[in-house]
């Protein structure tokens, strides 16, 4: 098992520099949009041939990816992953409206082109309007500043910006996407990993959420039965559930090798009211949840994923991260040791 840092929605040359010096082996970037200030500084620092007027991008093109991949690993990194295109590169295809087949065909050429830069593992979702909290406060250990979701709250809201759809819609809308992308990344020998909704509750503002469960991965995962699709397992997100859940799914795919990555991180409670934790408090209990990972021979990378916001922190949360990226490499490191 390796340990990456993740989460980056931007990247900087002292990031990398962090990400080393914490003992990270690699990285995962989280949706990253290749056309924003920061994203194209990056790059053209990298390459200045890169310089210049960039039209909007539907698709990632290989030689940007290779500039990325190459950038990370002059500091002794690896680019492990790419989590996830911006929402709006995939949102017609979730929601089946027009120009759902112009995305598929975008996300095809962009699974080639990470083929082609050797990045090896694509994540994504199919939550069309994204991570649902109702608070972020300082619930937190020591006030540390955390979110919250609460059901009551969520359940309630409409914003009319989504056309509704059901669950029969939504599945239906995802097997055409993974039948028509699946192929791709075989041929390109990109991992696909899905990630499962947050909060994984059935319906939020009139959109199904579909990927809300072991019952629902199993399902998933016989229809695209390949080892190019399988799963980014977040352990705080199947424990919003309920950690005994969360703990058999974790078993049972991971025993099947659909695992690819894991976020490894805790949650306080469970539906219809959760709030996010530090990764040694919570319902789970990480010592256990890294002793199942080896024991069904999890060979992949962790990372964490949410922290809470300590005092003085930075948005990516170089603290928050320091830590728990600390503690999941400890309990690594203990396993290895301890038969």
């Amino acid at each position: 098992m390796r340990i990456v840092a993740g989460q980056f929605r931007e990247l900087t040359q002292a990031d990398l520099v962090f990400a080393r010096q914490i003992g990270c082996a690699g990285i995962g970037i989280n949706k990253p949009d290749l056309d924003s200030p920061a994203w194209v500084a990056f790059l053209n620092k990298q390459f200045t041939a890169a310089a210049g007027p960039r039209a909007p991008t539907r698709r990632w093109a290989a030689l940007d990816l290779i500039q990325l991949r190459q950038a990370v690993e002059a500091h002794g990194l690896t680019l492990d992953c790419i989590e996830g295109v911006p929402r709006n590169l995939l949102d017609r295809a979730m929601l089946g409206l027009p120009g759902a087949e112009e995305q598929i065909e975008d996300f095809k050429a962009t699974i080639r082109a990470m083929g082609q830069a050797g990045i090896p593992v694509l994540g994504y979702n199919w939550i069309p309007d994204g991570v649902w909290r109702t608070a972020k406060a300082a619930h937190g250990r020591g006030g540390a500043l955390v979110t919250e979701y609460d059901h009551a709250l969520g359940e309630r809201v409409s914003t009319g910006t989504l056309p509704p759809r059901d669950a029969a819609a939504m599945w239906a809308n995802w097997e055409r996407f993974i039948t028509a992308v699946l192929p791709v990344a075989e041929e390109a020998r990109v991992r696909l990993s899905l990630h499962p909704d947050d909060p994984p509750v059935e319906t939020l503002d009139g959109v199904a959420r579909i990927f809300n469960g072991e019952d629902a991965f199993a399902r998933a995962m016989s229809f695209a039965d390949s080892p190019a699709h399988g799963i980014c397992f977040c352990i705080g997100t199947f424990a919003e559930r309920s950690a005994d859940s969360m703990f058999a799914a974790l078993e049972r795919f991971g025993r099947a090798g659909r695992i690819h990555y894991v976020h490894f991180r805790n949650v306080r409670g469970a539906l219809p009211r959760f709030a996010e934790s530090f990764v040694d408090e919570g319902e789970v209990d990480v010592v256990r949840a890294m002793r199942t990972l080896r024991e069904v021979g999890f060979d992949g990378f962790l990372m964490d994923d949410h922290v809470p916001h300590m005092p003085g922190d930075t948005v990516w949360g170089h603290r928050g991260r320091a830590y728990a990226t600390g503690y999941i490499a400890g309990l690594a490191r203990m396993l290895e040791a301890v038969p």
